[in-house]
C-alpha cells in the first residue's frame, strides 16, 4: 500500500508546483504597450502626432523623441516611470511658458538625460526663448487673494485688533446700536464669534488699548460724551472708569494709541467747530489732558509714526491742509512742524513702510487719492489713484505682502499691491464693500483675515489665500 501511493504524491507535489508558478507568473506586471501614435524598440521610443506625452511609454526605453507634436505644456509627472532615460527630444513644440511648465524648467535642471534645445512660444515677453536656459525665480507663480469668510449682519465704522491675555480679539464700532463688540476665534467652530459688548450712544470708535497687562478701551460718542471703560477680569466684564471732558471732545472722528518712553498716550480728532484735537496721557490711574493741537479745525483723522526715529503726529482736516507735528523731548509735547503741500481736502492719513523708506497713503472723497514718500525734509508725490467717495486708502502689510486698500461708497473698494520692482502700487483685486470706513489685518490660529467694516451693508471678513499657479 505504501509504494503504491507514491505515484499519487509526485502527482499531487507537482500539480501544486504548477499552481505555485501559475500563481506567481499571473502577479508579474504587464509589460506597458508601446502607445498607438509611437514606434517603440527596446530601448527606443518615436512618437508622431500626439496632443500629450503618453503615460503607457515601456519603462526601459533610453531614447524619447517627441518631434512635431501639438502639446503646449506637459503635466509634472510625464517622466517619473522612465528611470533609465537618458535622451529626450521635444523640438518642434509650440510651448507656453507660463507656471504650469515650471516644473519642467526645474526638471531640466536636475536631471541627467541629454535634452535636446526646447523654445517657447509663449506668452509674447517669452517667445523664442531657451526653456532649456530658463530659471525657476524667473516664474513667478505664488499670487494672493482676498475671499469672502465670513459675514456679520451689522452696520460697522470702525475695527480694530488687540492681543489681551495671549489671544488675538476684534473690537467693532456700531453706530446704529451705540455697541462696541467684541470678537474672539472659535477655535472648533473655525469662525469669529462675539463674547462681550460696551453698550453706548452712536458709538463711531472703539480704541483698546493695554497697558500692564491691563485692557482699556476708548469709546468715542457722537452723543452723551466719550468714555473710558476697564475690563474687570474677576467680574468678566467691562466697567466704566473715565469720563472724557466734553468741552474739548464734542465730536470725535479718530483715535489713535501710542508710546513714548515709558509713557502711553492716546489722541482724539475732534471734528466740530468748536472742539479740540486732544492728547490724553496715562498717569497710573487714569488718563488725564496732556495737549490741545488743533481748535475749531474739524480734524478728520490723526496718525501716530515715526520719521527718523522721531514721534510725528498728521492731523487731517477739512478746513486745511494735513498738518505733520513733531515731538518734542525738551517739553515733551509735540511742536507743530509744517503742512502736506497740494493736498487739500484730505479726509484721512494712514502710513506705511518699506524697508527703511515711510511712506503715507492719503485719502479724498473727492479728486485723486494720493501715495508719497518722505524725502529727508517733506513728503513727496509718488503715486496718484482716482477716487471718487472715498473715506479710507488704508495700507498694511500681511507677511511678506504689502497693499493698499481704497474703498469707495459709489464704486468697488480697489486693492492695490506694492510691486517692489517699481517701487510702486499696482491694481490687484476689487471687492464689493457697501460705504467702508475701516480695514485691519487680523492674524489667527496660522490664518490671515481682512476684516472691512461698512456703514451701510454687513461687516465682511474676508481670508488672505496664498495659490500657487504651478501646482
Amino acid at each position: 500500500m505504501g509504494n503504491a501511493s507514491r505515484p499519487f504524491r509526485r502527482i499531487a507535489y507537482f500539480l501544486c508546483l504548477l499552481s505555485v508558478l501559475l500563481l506567481t507568473e499571473g502577479k508579474k506586471p504587464v509589460k506597458p504597450k508601446c502607445p498607438a501614435w509611437c514606434t517603440c524598440t527596446k530601448d527606443n521610443a518615436l512618437c508622431e502626432n500626439a496632443r500629450s506625452i503618453p503615460r503607457s511609454v515601456p519603462p526601459d526605453v533610453i531614447s524619447l523623441l517627441f518631434t512635431s507634436n501639438t502639446f503646449d505644456v506637459i503635466s509634472d509627472d510625464a517622466f517619473m516611470g522612465l528611470p533609465h532615460l537618458e535622451y529626450l527630444d521635444l523640438r518642434g513644440n509650440a510651448f507656453n511658458c507660463d507656471c504650469k511648465l515650471k516644473w519642467l524648467v526645474e526638471w531640466l535642471g536636475s536631471t541627467n538625460a541629454t535634452v535636446e534645445d526646447i523654445y517657447c512660444e509663449s506668452p509674447p515677453e517669452y517667445k523664442k526663448r531657451k526653456i532649456n536656459s530658463l530659471s525657476p525665480k524667473e516664474f513667478d507663480c505664488i499670487i494672493t487673494e482676498f475671499e469672502v469668510y465670513q459675514s456679520l449682519p451689522y452696520q460697522s465704522l470702525s475695527v480694530d485688533t488687540f492681543t489681551y491675555m495671549n489671544d488675538e480679539h476684534v473690537v467693532i464700532a456700531q453706530p446704529f446700536t451705540g455697541k462696541c463688540i467684541f470678537l474672539e476665534w472659535d477655535h472648533v467652530e473655525v469662525m469669529f464669534r462675539n463674547y462681550d459688548n460696551i453698550t453706548g450712544t452712536s458709538t463711531v470708535v472703539c480704541k483698546p488699548i493695554v497697558i500692564e497687562s491691563q485692557l482699556y478701551v476708548i469709546v468715542a460718542q457722537l452723543f452723551g460724551g466719550s468714555h473710558i471703560y476697564k475690563r474687570d477680569i474677576f467680574a468678566n466684564k467691562f466697567i466704566k472708569i473715565q469720563d472724557i471732558e466734553i468741552l474739548k471732545i464734542r465730536k470725535p472722528n479718530d483715535i489713535e494709541t501710542f508710546r513714548i518712553a515709558e509713557d502711553w498716550y492716546f489722541v482724539v480728532a475732534d471734528s466740530s467747530k468748536a472742539g479740540f484735537t486732544t492728547v490724553y496721557k496715562w498717569n497710573g490711574n487714569g488718563f488725564y489732558s496732556h495737549q490741545s493741537l488743533h481748535a475749531w479745525y474739524r480734524d478728520t483723522d490723526v496718525e501716530y509714526l515715526e520719521i527718523s526715529g522721531k514721534p510725528h503726529l498728521i492731523l487731517s482736516s477739512s478746513s486745511q491742509r494735513p498738518v505733520i507735528y513733531q515731538w518734542n523731548k525738551g517739553t515733551n509735547e509735540f511742536v507743530k512742524r509744517f503742512d502736506i503741500q497740494d493736498m487739500e481736502d484730505a479726509y484721512a492719513v494712514k502710513h506705511f513702510k518699506v524697508k527703511e523708506d515711510v511712506y503715507i497713503c492719503l485719502t479724498r472723497f473727492i479728486g485723486d487719492s494720493k501715495v508719497m514718500k518722505w524725502g529727508g525734509s517733506a513728503f513727496l508725490d509718488l503715486q496718484r489713484m482716482p477716487s471718487r467717495g472715498s473715506m479710507v486708502f488704508q495700507p498694511l502689510q500681511i507677511n511678506n505682502y504689502q497693499y493698499a486698500i481704497l474703498g469707495s461708497d459709489y464704486s468697488f473698494t480697489q486693492v492695490y499691491y506694492w510691486d517692489a520692482e517699481k517701487a510702486k502700487f499696482v491694481k490687484f483685486q476689487e471687492l464689493n464693500v457697501q460705504a467702508p470706513r475701516s480695514f485691519i489685518h487680523v492674524s489667527i490660529d496660522k490664518r490671515d483675515f481682512l476684516f472691512a467694516s461698512s456703514f451701510k451693508g454687513t461687516t465682511l471678513i474676508y481670508k488672505h489665500v496664498i495659490v500657487d499657479l504651478s501646482a
